[in-house]
């Protein structure tokens, strides 16, 4: 029955797209959840579904749009916690009203329904054309090679950027390419989960890694093979249960979490010691 599955072409295709976001979300991911950016996900995914909302009512292609929109959202936010008006939490916030605002204001202004921009917010991945995998995967030759140089320097901003500073690292630089790199991934993860679920792509896979080990190193080997597993199986059961497929995603990775929660050996070893 599986089998038969897999010689689908669009079921191909959805495959190779789950695979691709699963894996960089969970590798974008382990720096976001050090980091402390949780939130940074949300608003970044409404403000890039603002740039596809808006492509649609203009006739332009929405991934450059997409991309232009997230990139100044975290751009902005960064500026206005690096010279103390705002702190980052808070300017999210308030991205993340103002640009679910415009969205719903674009959707208005079209003429006529589009189910496409739908399939943004909540996801489409089986509808994913062979166009949109190419670029999915340009853009994550992109961020990963970008993470793979510079991993070393990322792990010490997320954990003390004062004293990365302080050492020698272009720290403020670094933060900027790493805030950059979560607005690139979450474009990239738009027509898998939706703009509305992508965060939790971003946040599950790499705290279900942080219960499994204390080794940083193995973290971002567990996050990725935790995502791109729960992106391919949900993609796959969705389709034999007819169940949308973003929702399916976050739950499956939703219950995998809280499995490692239940049998994470630090827990044990807490239980252990006392």
């Amino acid at each position: 029955m599986i089998n038969d599955f897999l010689t689908l072409s669009f079921l191909q295709r959805a495959l190779m797209a789950a695979a691709l976001t699963g894996g960089l979300c969970s590798v974008i991911g382990v720096f976001v959840v050090l980091r402390g950016l949780a939130f940074i996900g949300a608003g970044t995914a409404h403000a890039a579904f603002v740039g596809v909302t808006l492509a649609y009512l203009v006739g332009v292609s929405p991934m450059p749009m997409a991309i232009a929109f997230g990139l100044a959202t975290v751009w902005i936010t960064g500026l206005l916690e690096e010279r103390g008006r705002m702190k980052l939490d808070v300017s999210i916030g308030i991205f993340y009203t103002a640009t679910m605002a415009l969205a719903i204001l674009f959707i208005g202004m079209m003429k006529t329904y589009n189910a496409e921009v739908y399939g943004y917010l909540f996801g489409s991945i089986l509808s994913v054309t062979p166009e949109e995998v190419v670029f999915s995967g340009l853009l994550v030759l992109v961020v990963v090679g970008l993470v793979l140089l510079f991993s070393k320097e990322f792990f010490f901003i997320a954990f003390d950027q004062k004293m990365a500073e302080a050492s020698g690292v272009p720290a403020r630089r670094l933060f900027f390419l790493l805030l950059s790199l979560v607005a690139l991934t979450i474009v990239v993860s738009l027509k898998t989960v939706g703009a509305i679920l992508v965060f939790a792509l971003l946040l599950i896979p790499p705290s279900t890694a942080y219960q499994l080990t204390s080794s940083l190193r193995r973290m971002m080997g567990y996050s990725v093979a935790i995502g791109i597993l729960v992106s391919c199986l949900g993609v796959l059961l969705s389709f034999r249960f007819d169940l949308p497929t973003g929702p399916a995603i976050v739950l499956l990775a939703t219950v995998v979490f809280f499995f490692s929660v239940a049998f994470s050996p630090k827990r044990v070893r807490r239980v252990v010691s006392a």
